[in-house]
């Protein structure tokens, strides 16, 4: 598998508007907002199904009770792949 060139990453990242890269291209991140810790925990736990399915896992940051900060990028590939945005895609259809 191999990782994405910035430009491909420029183009990937217009699909999923509010996730950013890091300065090095390495990683993509979201964060979401929920009124409450409750719904916050049952988004993580729809995330997780997903990434379980996916087989693809992110790093999942729950802070401030009622945030929850998502950061994909493929260790094995060494940085950000088409799978990284695809799950990105599928994370940002929970809410949808």
């Amino acid at each position: 598998m191999e990782t994405l060139t910035p430009e491909q990453i420029g183009k990937e990242i217009i699909e999923i508007p509010q996730w950013f890269a890091d300065e090095t291209d390495t990683t993509i991140a979201r964060t979401f907002t929920f009124d409450d810790f409750q719904t916050a925990i049952i988004f993580v736990n729809k995330v997780a199904g997903i990434a379980e399915r996916e087989r693809h896992h992110p790093n999942i940051h729950v802070h401030n009770y009622n945030r929850v900060t998502i950061s994909l990028t493929t260790h094995e590939a060494g940085g950000l792949t088409t799978e990284d945005f695809s799950l990105a895609a599928k994370i940002d259809k929970i809410l949808s």
